[in-house]
C-alpha cells in the first residue's frame, strides 16, 4: 500500500511518529504534515501565501515534509506534488485530544481526512481521548488493522472514518463500537486576562458535556471504554427542509 500521513499537531508531535512508525509495517508510508500546530484550522486551505516544504528529520534520520500550510494543504501537496504513486490510503493523526461531536468541524486532523476523501482516496482520521499521559502504541496498532480492513472493503465515495479511542492499555479497551456523531456542543467559555502592558486578551477554553442521550454516539461509546468508529461525509445539505423552503415564495 502507497499510504499518505498528516495530522494537525505537526510533523514533529508523537502522535504522527507512533502513527507512521506502525504503518511502516504494512506500507510505504509518506508523511506530509504541517511543519507546526496547526490545531482547530478545520478545512482551511492556503491560497494568498506559498507553501514552503522542508524535509524533516526524526531521530538524526529522516521522516517526512514539513509544510507551512494546513492539514488540508499537505494532503493536496503529498498527492499532488510530492508523492510519486497516488496513495491507495490517507491517514490523520494520530491527533492529541478526541475528535467527536460537533468538534469535527473545526479539527484539522478530521478535515486532513475529509481532503483525501474528497480526492476519492479512502482515508481515516485516528483522535486519541486525552491530553494527559497519552499511550499512543494502542491507536497505531488499531489504526494499522482498520488499514488492512480498509484495503479489502470498500467506502462509500466521499465518506471517511472517524476514528476516537479511549486512552487506556490495549488490555483495557472493550471493544469497538460503530457509531454516530454525537450532536453534543463543546462548551467553552473566554478567561479575561491583562497582559504585563496592561493590555487585555481572551483565552478560549472550555470542555464537552459529559452526556449524550444518544447511546449510539461516538462520546458514550469512548465514555464507556469503547473505540469509536464513525462515517462520515460532508454533503451539508438539509434535504428534508428543502420542500418547506420552497414554499417560503422566495
Amino acid at each position: 500500500m502507497e499510504i499518505l500521513i498528516t495530522n494537525d499537531d505537526g510533523i514533529y508531535a508523537e502522535g504522527i511518529y507512533a502513527l507512521a512508525t506502525a504503518m511502516r509495517k504494512v506500507g510505504n508510508v509518506t508523511v506530509v504534515a504541517p511543519d507546526t500546530q496547526r490545531s482547530a484550522v478545520g478545512h482551511a486551505i492556503t491560497i494568498t501565501d506559498p507553501l514552503r516544504v522542508t524535509e524533516a528529520k526524526r531521530n538524526g534520520k529522516f521522516f517526512g515534509y514539513a509544510a507551512s500550510g494546513t492539514p488540508a494543504d499537505c494532503v493536496k501537496l503529498g498527492i499532488k506534488a510530492i508523492m510519486k504513486k497516488r496513495p491507495d490510503l490517507v491517514v490523520s493523526g494520530i491527533n492529541l485530544g478526541g475528535n467527536q461531536g460537533y468538534n469535527i468541524l473545526y479539527s484539522g486532523t478530521v478535515s486532513g481526512a475529509t481532503e483525501g476523501a474528497l480526492l476519492g482516496i479512502p482515508s481515516m482520521a485516528v483522535s486519541l481521548d486525552t491530553f494527559v499521559k497519552p499511550d499512543f502504541a494502542p491507536s497505531a496498532a488499531f489504526a494499522v488493522k482498520l488499514a488492512g480492513l480498509m484495503k479489502k472493503r470498500a467506502v462509500p465515495q466521499g465518506t471517511l472514518l472517524n476514528v476516537n479511542l479511549p486512552n487506556l492499555p490495549a488490555g483495557k479497551l472493550k471493544g469497538v463500537r460503530v457509531t454516530s456523531q454525537s450532536l453534543t456542543c463543546f462548551n467553552d467559555w473566554f478567561d479575561k486576562r491583562t497582559d504585563p502592558h496592561g493590555n487585555t486578551y481572551y483565552w478560549m477554553t472550555g470542555d464537552y458535556e459529559p452526556k449524550d442521550q444518544d447511546l449510539a454516539s461516538d462520546l458514550n461509546a469512548l465514555n464507556a471504554g469503547y473505540i469509536s468508529i464513525t462515517p462520515i461525509q460532508f454533503n451539508l445539505t438539509n434535504y428534508k427542509f428543502l420542500p418547506e423552503l420552497e414554499n417560503w415564495k422566495l
